[in-house]
């Protein structure tokens, strides 16, 4: 069964979608928690260059306060005036503090002091004519003679060069250099002090931003020229670089070249300039990458886990619908469709149901039939099942709330035609379930074994106990009505006593057969109540007899075979006669009565066993002894009539098998089709036909078709297939399964076995 789980379309569904169920969530969180990881460490790494770039801008800052300090302590130093920069002695003082201001600063690569309109230029080296000093020492790309000049005597504000490559006695360096004014913030400067600063020394700072990743590091000036450039990537183009130039403080994510960058910018207040780093985001990714392996094998994991969890729920899951296709297999005697005609399991099952319910409602008559039978014959038997049976049916108040009674309806012998048959057997199938709701009457109806009669069940809510012969009489009427409007046809009618309960009806129906009986001879449609035959009695006023009624019950329930109506009639009959009080002498005529009914009615029904012991019967010496007498005679004639009844079925029996052998191969062949042609109810069908064969109706046609299958696998060449539908069964794969679970081979290897042993004999002779 296992093996055909794989095959199973439901418990494929079953189990992609409990991996979906887990592996949907399972990969948002997945996700979640990677993207989480990544923004953490992005946030982290552009939280530390906002802090990096910070301490850059105090660093840089700092150190030009510094280089704007000692202009201011130049501006004032008595020993860097004019005067004394020029005069022989001092001169050389002037020089040494210039070496000693130009100590104080760890950026600086040199520094000069210029007076306006001087030729002469002054360091820590010494003094130096101005053309040679920018001409030949220090010469510019982009800084030419006349703009040296230009700019040291004209500014009034400090002057940032960006940096540029300066060739410093046959060396190029990068040079950034800064001209401040002296005195500071002096409207009329008289001179001009000069820093020159390394590159390296500057951005040296800013390489700690960066640390491992790739990328940028800018230093925008005021006007956003770019100061210096710490570049660790691909270059970017002018136009972007204005952009990141004006970018307001703080975390940005741009578009740069074609990639995206996390750009990190912050603004000096000391002298607006503007600090950037620039990094493409995918070093953020790269940086989880061992974070990335470890979610990608718990991610793993968790999948291989939920896949072998979620098999193994879909397998406890399907387990009950396969059981329940494999029960309705076995309950479905191979005529189940197909699996795989189907999508899946739930629409077999389905389909399955939509048969049974078919099965059902079409088996519902006979059903009902067989319980009202039943009931009629037995009264209500103390069995959960039949009594559940009963109910389904429709044949009992709910909570015991009812009134019933039964009803024999008869016609006229003389009148017997084709023509009324039809008629009564449209009267029949109309009361077959009947309701009169102006008098919430429910009648169901049954033709049983008597000729010519039908035995009605009615059923009344029990609400007016006072009024119930009236109730009664008006249900008669409406009957007799429905009869004469419809069909122009007045039949006899018998009717018994009202019951309270269900396990009374059999009392009823055998006092509804006694009023039939002996209804009075007249016109058609005489009703006779059983309750109204004491009318008819021909007792005396002086003399004491049994009940007309009793005695009549009495011999009908004999007729019928019903030994508890009949046990219960002798026992009320006995009590009557002890509440009687009667004189010794006519109680015992009165007891001899009662046992020659006995006898009589058994001599009409052909039981005269009874007689060899009559000796046994008449000697007694009390009333319960006879009772105990009575009762044993009773038991012994209802069982011989039982046994008449049953010895008349045989042939019956026998028609049904005959029938059966030359239909068999018919597909359409059924319990119910047989059933209905012989005009005989399907539980007695069945019944008798095991009691008659040994096996049920669907194993002996089954056998049937086997012994044909097997007879023409050997001695015909006919394909496997139209052999199987010869016999009326077109479900050829569920024959070869059940052909092979009986005989061990399937048709093909049956018949090459056969066909082998055939061929055996032949080779020895």
């Amino acid at each position: 069964m296992y093996g055909n789980h794989f095959k199973s379309k439901l418990l494929l569904k079953y189990a992609l979608s409990y991996i979906l169920m887990f592996l949907i969530p399972l990969s948002f969180v997945t996700m979640f928690i990677y993207e989480n990881a990544v923004n953490s460490l992005r946030t982290e790494i552009e939280q530390s260059n906002v802090n990096q770039l910070n301490q850059v801008k105090m660093t840089i800052d700092d150190r030009m306060s510094e280089l704007q300090e000692i202009a201011s302590k130049i501006s004032y130093d008595e020993h860097l005036t004019p005067y004394m920069v020029r005069h022989p002695y001092y001169g050389l003082e002037a020089i040494s503090t210039l070496a000693s201001y130009k100590a104080n600063s760890s950026i600086l690569e040199d520094l000069f002091l210029y007076f306006h309109n001087d030729t002469i230029i002054y360091s820590y080296r010494g003094l130096s004519d101005l053309n040679v000093a920018f001409g030949k020492i220090y010469q510019y790309e982009n800084w030419s003679k006349d703009d040296v000049l230009r700019d040291l005597n004209e500014s009034k504000q400090p002057l940032i060069r960006p940096v540029e490559n300066v060739t410093v006695n046959s060396r190029k360096e990068p040079l950034l250099t800064l001209l401040v004014p002296i005195k500071p913030n002096d409207p009329f400067p008289n001179g001009t002090v000069v820093y020159l600063m390394s590159e390296a020394k500057l951005t040296g700072v800013m390489d700690t931003i960066l640390n491992d990743f790739s990328g940028s590091s800018y230093i925008f000036s005021e006007t956003g020229e770019v100061l210096t450039t710490n570049n660790r990537g691909v270059d970017l183009p002018p136009e972007v670089l204005t952009t990141l130039s004006s970018l307001k403080p703080g975390i940005h994510s741009m578009d740069l070249a074609g990639e995206q960058h996390s750009v990190v910018s912050v603004k000096s207040d000391h002298n607006n300039w503007t600090y950037v780093t620039t990094m493409p985001s995918y070093q953020f990714f790269s940086k989880v990458a061992h974070i990335q392996t470890l979610i990608l094998m718990v991610f793993c994991i968790a999948v291989l886990s939920g896949i072998i969890a979620a098999m193994i729920l879909a397998k406890r899951q399907y387990h009950p619908i396969r059981d329940l296709i494999e029960f309705a297999k076995l309950r479905g005697n191979g005529n189940n469709t197909d699996i795989s005609k189907t999508r899946n399991e739930w629409d077999w099952i389905k389909q399955t149901i939509q048969d049974y319910s078919t099965t059902i409602d079409s088996q519902e008559p006979f059903v009902r039939n067989q319980c009202l039978l039943l009931l009629l014959k037995h009264g209500k038997p103390d069995d959960p099942e039949i009594e559940q049976m009963i109910t389904n049916a429709g044949l009992e108040f709910p909570h015991g709330q009812g009134l019933y009674f039964s009803v024999i309806l008869a016609w006229d012998e003389m009148i017997d035609n084709e023509e009324n048959r039809q008629v009564r057997y449209h009267l029949q199938e109309m009361l077959g379930e009947f309701e009169f709701p102006d008098l919430n009457a429910h009648i169901y109806g049954v033709e049983f074994s008597t000729t010519d009669q039908f035995a009605l069940m009615v059923s009344l809510p029990a609400e007016d106990n006072d009024n119930v012969q009236e109730r009664v009489e008006q249900v008669i009427e409406a009957i007799k009505v429905i009869a004469v409007d419809n069909f122009q046809l007045i039949p006899y009618i018998g009717v018994g006593t009202v019951y309270n309960d269900l396990a009374g009806l059999n009392q009823s129906f055998i006092e509804a057969a006694t009023a039939m009986e002996n209804r009075m001879m007249g016109s058609s449609g005489r009703v006779t109540y059983f309750e109204h035959l004491s009318e008819i009695t021909s007792s005396t006023a002086e003399t004491f007899w049994i009940p007309k009624k009793s005695m009549l019950k009495l011999e009908q329930s004999l007729k019928q075979g019903n030994e508890a109506v009949a046990d219960q009639t002798i026992s009320s009959i006995i009590n009557v006669i002890k509440e009687a009080s009667l004189p010794i002498s006519l109680l015992r005529c009165i007891c001899f009565d009662l046992l020659n009914s006995l006898l009589r009615t058994a001599s009409e029904l052909g039981v005269n066993e009874v007689f060899r012991d009559i000796s046994s019967y008449t000697s007694f010496e009390s009333l319960e002894e006879l009772e105990i007498k009575l009762t044993s005679m009773t038991s012994y004639i209802c069982q011989q009539v039982e046994r008449n009844t049953e010895s008349e079925q045989p042939s019956l029996i026998d028609n049904i098998v005959a029938y059966v052998d030359l239909q068999f191969a018919d597909y359409t062949l059924s319990l119910e089709h047989v059933a209905l042609k012989y005009s005989v109810s399907i539980s007695y069908l069945s019944r008798s036909f095991k009691e008659k064969i040994g096996c049920n109706f669907s194993q002996y046609i089954w056998h049937r078709r086997m012994d044909e299958v097997i007879r023409l696998l050997i001695n015909t060449n006919a394909p496997l297939q139209e052999i199987i539908e010869s016999v009326g069964y077109l479900d050829v794969p569920n024959f070869i399964r059940k052909f092979k679970k009986e005989t061990g081979y399937t048709p093909g290897q049956y018949r090459k076995l056969h066909a082998l042993e055939s061929s055996a004999p032949q080779e020895k002779e």
